[in-house]
């Protein structure tokens, strides 16, 4: 496969400002043109910079990237670090930026790399050398194009005595500029290529697995016939998708002749076969509304003792109500009544801006954890409410009164008016509880939302039971755009296995959710152990009409089905609203949030058809 690397040219801001274009796009080859992964969005992004005494992040993007072959496998990227507008980046005068992967979709960044002494740096190649088992590097400055040898993954500095001037490098290997033409490039909107690679085929097929929406390509029944209605009642759908994956549905029959929706048979086999009919039935694919709750933020749904409930942050009134859906089915809560849980007059300390409910079991006790405050926003402040126990849900004087979150001496978690916390969500992992939460230090400066950690008390979760860890800040470009905020966690457990997707930048259309993942067997509250996606999962070009995608949360349903209930914009400019999607998983076992309706289940794989015997011997064959 070839495959090219590319930056974009900015377009409007809400759109797809300098923050995404000055990364690194993968495309690639197929015919005569090349096709963009990710929704032609970043796969590579630069990390900021931090200032030692205050805290405080900086933006920085990438221009110029340059793909090459690392040493003993792998590969490099080279590129050239800007600040948040593609400009210069005084603090990265005379070096290039590096970053290393194993498989071009997970990336390290290395950092800096010094190859002169002053000027900046335009643009930069690199290249292995096997003959001299060595880096050559090439770069250019206002005083044009230079030369060096080095080792870039494990020196700070290019060997100064090896460099020379050259002229510019031509279309030749290992150096040369290898790109696309305008005409290859008429399918990538705004590209700005860099060098063209050649990857295995089996490279190639892992990047199409994990960075393009998979579509269901057939349906297939676990029988294809049923002795009996009961025997009916455990066939299953398998629908097949091209990267592998297979998901198993329910299906609802029709077992009702008086609509004519059944044929007659008899089975084959030496004049002694049962009779059979052919059943039809319809493969179960709860299909949302988009959206399906206006004007209702954050959202979260929870499937306990057979029903459904749901919560939402409330715009429609400022966020001084949280209210309560439940439903017998899953899409049932698409229209459900609405009952009152929590306003923001009834609680001593319990003012407005309501934030981010979520339901969490805990030890067979059920709480919802969400954020108010006492005056303004810079008093916001993480809570617990906690249902009695044999209550019901739905019943607003079943829950207790709000609790602050506090630490582990019993002191609130943040200072009120300097320090913020919300989002708090909680998750068990080997037997203790933890709590992540988004928290902004405002006073003395403002560092920007970033994400916490701690473990709590399983009979009383509103204690800490260990000291904070920051185990996230907004360093990526596509976290840090328009504000510095990283928020909203929520973790899912599948096959072992914990995940945590978090949501990065403003809340307007630059909103997006990117993945957070531990390194199996690690402690959970050593920040080194977590390991962050470079690039979003979800974000306003995942799905036609969505805009400003995140704060998402995940309901497994009664079938083993996991959902994405997250909100976005019907419009740019549109209120936050809920929406419900299936969730795939990827090759990795990662979660796709970007398989629509349409990919997740095509029209022509809806209906299926079967053979239920009736019971009854039939005479010969017909």
């Amino acid at each position: 496969m070839e495959l090219l690397c590319y930056t974009r040219y900015p377009q409007e801001d809400l759109i797809y400002g300098a923050h995404m274009a000055y990364s690194m796009h993968l495309a690639w080859r197929q015919g005569d043109e090349y096709l963009p992964f990710h929704h032609n969005e970043g796969i590579l992004y630069a990390k900021a910079v931090q200032d030692p005494r205050t805290g405080v992040l900086q933006v920085r993007t990438l221009k110029q990237p340059w793909l090459f072959c690392r040493r003993g496998g792998g590969y490099g990227v080279a590129a050239v670090r800007t600040d948040g507008e593609g400009n210069g980046d005084p603090s990265a005068e005379g070096c290039i930026l590096l970053f290393e992967s194993d498989d071009l979709v997970h990336y390290r960044e290395i950092g800096l790399f010094r190859v002169c002494r002053s000027g900046t740096v335009l643009e930069a190649r690199c290249a292995y050398d096997p003959e001299n088992d060595g880096y050559r590097v090439c770069w250019r400055t206002e005083d044009g194009w230079f030369e060096g040898e080095g080792e870039p993954f494990a020196e700070a500095e290019l060997r100064q005595q090896t460099v020379r001037r050259i002229e510019e490098p031509q279309d030749s290997e290992p150096l040369g500029k290898k790109s696309a033409s305008s005409a290859e490039l008429a399918g990538v909107e705004g590209a700005v290529p860099g060098n063209v690679i050649a990857i295995s085929d089996e490279e190639g097929a892992y990047l199409k697995k994990k960075l393009t929406v998979p579509v269901c390509l057939e349906q297939r029944l676990t029988a294809e016939r049923a002795a009996s209605p009961e025997a009916l009642a455990q066939v299953r759908a398998e629908a097949a998708y091209s990267d592998g994956g297979v998901v198993t549905r329910a299906i609802d029959w029709n077992l009702d002749p008086a609509d004519g929706s059944e044929a007659a048979e008899c089975g084959a086999g030496n004049g002694h076969a049962k009779g059979a009919r052919r059943i039809v039935g319809a493969v179960r694919q709860e299909r949302f509304r988009a959206p399906f709750a206006e004007n209702r933020a954050d959202p979260c749904c929870m499937y306990r003792d057979g029903k459904y409930y749901y919560i939402a942050t409330n715009d429609a009134d400022g966020n001084h109500t949280l209210f309560l859906r439940c439903s017998e089915t899953l899409q049932g809560i698409e229209d459900a009544e609405e009952t009152l849980l929590l306003d923001s007059v009834t609680y001593p300390g319990i003012g407005g801006l309501l934030w981010a409910p979520e339901f969490h079991e805990i030890d067979g006790s059920l709480y919802i954890f969400h954020a108010a405050t006492q005056g303004e926003f810079f008093w916001e402040e993480s809570r617990v409410m906690k249902l009695r126990d044999g209550g019901d849900p739905m019943c607003r004087a079943d829950w207790s009164e709000p609790k602050l979150v506090v630490r582990r001496d019993g002191t609130p978690l943040c200072e009120a008016g300097k320090v913020i916390s919300l989002d708090m969500t909680v998750f068990e992992s080997e037997g203790e509880y933890y709590a992540m939460w988004s928290q902004r230090q405002f006073l003395p400066v403002d560092q920007g939302a970033w994400l916490y950690l701690a473990r709590i008390d399983s009979k009383a979760p509103w204690k800490l039971t260990s000291d904070p860890v920051c185990v996230a800040k907004p360093e990526y470009s596509w976290e840090n755009n328009h504000t510095y905020v990283v928020e909203g966690p929520y973790a899912l457990k599948r096959d072992g296995r914990l995940m945590v997707t978090y949501s990065g930048a403003a809340i307007d259309a630059t909103y997006a959710v990117g993945l957070l993942t531990p390194e199996p067997g690690g402690d959970l509250l050593d920040p080194a152990n977590w390991r962050k996606s470079n690039y979003p999962l979800m974000s306003s070009r995942s799905a036609e009409g969505e805009y400003g995608t995140g704060h998402n949360s995940y309901l497994t349903d009664e079938n083993g089905l996991v959902w994405n209930f997250y909100h976005a914009r019907p419009g740019v400019d549109g209120p936050r609203s809920s929406y419900a999607r299936r969730v795939h998983f990827d090759v990795d076992g990662e979660p796709m949030l970007d398989v629509t309706e349409e990919n997740d289940l095509p029209e022509r794989f809806k209906i299926v058809e079967l053979l239920l015997e009736d019971g009854e011997e039939s005479g010969g064959n017909t």
